[in-house]
């Protein structure tokens, strides 16, 4: 039997009236716990970009590695920008090049650097599927992409068969929740070569509370 909206309701109110009040505002996740998928073979891997309906209940924090134009589009939106001269510094310092890998969720690079943030960063941020996304030089405004990149989540498929999303925070709608986890297992069950009968369970969570399984 399909997963569906009320059942993925269901098992969001349950995470949430589960979870213990924190100092801050937790994370909902979801879990999709896969079978019969052989990943030693690479066309059984993927990543996926999902944009959520309803977004991600906080800002993702972005960051632009640029000069020039892009640079100052960026600016104008008040996002984070590393110059190309920030980049070849980064090259003599990986504990600061890893953590910048680690504290934005995405970034947008104007193409002319991305042979030299391949060479850099390439090793921090493609474990954490944060490679840029990559627009061109004279490109002055982010707008559009900086709005999808604000609903987007990015998931991948790699050694084990699970896969985790953010699908929005505890203080967002139960209902938006679920429609946020419908569009994130319909686009993994689209990548499944036989669907739902690959899926062994689906589960939600809050950051720090338990795992509620969806029934089907």
């Amino acid at each position: 039997m399909a997963y569906d909206r009320q059942k993925l309701l269901e098992a969001v109110k349950e995470a949430k009236a589960r979870a213990k009040p924190r100092n801050f505002t937790q994370t909902v996740e979801m879990a999709v716990n896969l079978k019969d998928i052989d990943l030693r073979k690479p066309e059984n891997r993927f990543k996926l970009e999902v944009v959520l309906p309803h977004g991600r209940g906080k800002e993702p924090k972005i960051a632009v590695i640029a000069d020039g134009a892009v640079a100052e589009a960026a600016k104008k939106l008040g996002l984070d920008v590393i110059s190309g001269e920030q980049l070849e510094e980064l090259a003599k310092n990986p504990r600061q090049a890893r953590k910048l890998a680690k504290n934005y969720d995405f970034f947008i690079a104007a193409a002319p650097l991305m042979p030299k943030i391949g060479r850099y960063l390439g090793r921090y941020l493609g474990p954490r599927n944060k490679m840029p996304v990559v627009v061109p030089p004279t490109m002055t405004n982010l707008e559009p992409i900086v709005n999808k990149l604000r609903k987007t989540v990015r998931i991948q498929l790699k050694n084990n068969p699970v896969i985790h999303a953010p699908i929005g925070t505890e203080d967002m709608d139960d209902e938006k929740l679920a429609e946020n986890a419908e569009a994130v297992l319909n686009a993994i069950l689209n990548k499944l070569e036989r669907g739902e009968n690959q899926v062994k369970s689906v589960y939600i969570k809050t950051t720090m509370g338990p795992a509620i399984k969806v029934e089907r």
